[in-house]
């Protein structure tokens, strides 16, 4: 048996802690070089460490992500926070958005299985999807399946746009609920700030009650 799964396992025993499970599904295409990857890893890191400082939620959040660049990548399995480490990110490739969606939902739905399995309760999962263009592939199976789980209440979507050529047209099938937003400038620091600050507010609530996004945090890297 694959020693990363019997980690995870072991995870929910001795931490039975509700969780709240995070998928980033992160563009690392070749147009993402320079400033913009550097940037985006430097906003990772800064998320990952904020989890770790939080004193609720590092027990609490478990963070998945997904790369779709040259290929589409597991770089990071869903996991206790203080056995992982921070992945570094490298563009290059083109866009397959679509296949990275659906490996970030298929992560999501497997880690759920294994918190009904070990009794563990959990929060609605979130998905952050981040792109500085357009798919290079279909996302219809992906949207249709966020649809089918929005519509249930479970599952949260934040598409992001990076810059101005992001599509946000195609970003806004896989967010059916609420518009897709742009990133003001390359204020991923800005962005995983507020994730970090909404993942900890989620996880000092109690599963299934309704946690309102703090909105106002948003313009200052967010724009429609």
């Amino acid at each position: 048996m694959d020693e990363q799964y019997i980690l995870r396992q072991e995870d929910l025993v001795e931490n039975p802690t509700a969780r709240v499970p995070i998928c980033l599904v992160l563009d690392v295409s070749g147009s993402m070089s320079g400033e913009p990857i550097a940037e985006l890893n430097e906003g990772v890191g800064l998320f990952f460490d904020a989890i770790r400082a939080d004193d609720v939620a590092q027990y609490a959040a478990e963070i998945a992500v997904v790369t779709f660049g040259a290929g589409v990548h597991k770089a990071v399995d869903f996991m206790a926070i203080d056995r992982q480490t921070t992945p570094m990110l490298q563009a290059n490739g083109a866009t397959p958005m679509g296949e990275g969606v659906l490996m970030g939902l298929d992560l999501l739905e497997a880690r759920k299985l294994d918190y009904q399995r070990a009794g563990v309760d959990y929060y609605q999962p979130w998905l952050v999807v981040m792109t500085d263009g357009e798919p290079t592939d279909e996302l219809s199976a992906a949207a249709e399946r966020i649809r089918a789980l929005v519509s249930a209440k479970k599952l949260t979507v934040f598409p992001i746009g990076i810059g101005g050529g992001a599509n946000m047209t195609k970003l806004a099938v896989l967010s059916p609920n609420r518009p897709p937003l742009r990133l003001r400038g390359l204020n991923f620091k800005e962005f995983f700030e507020w994730l970090s600050r909404s993942v900890s507010r989620v996880s000092q609530s109690t599963p299934g009650e309704h946690v309102a996004l703090d909105t106002a945090g948003i313009a200052a890297w967010g724009q429609v």
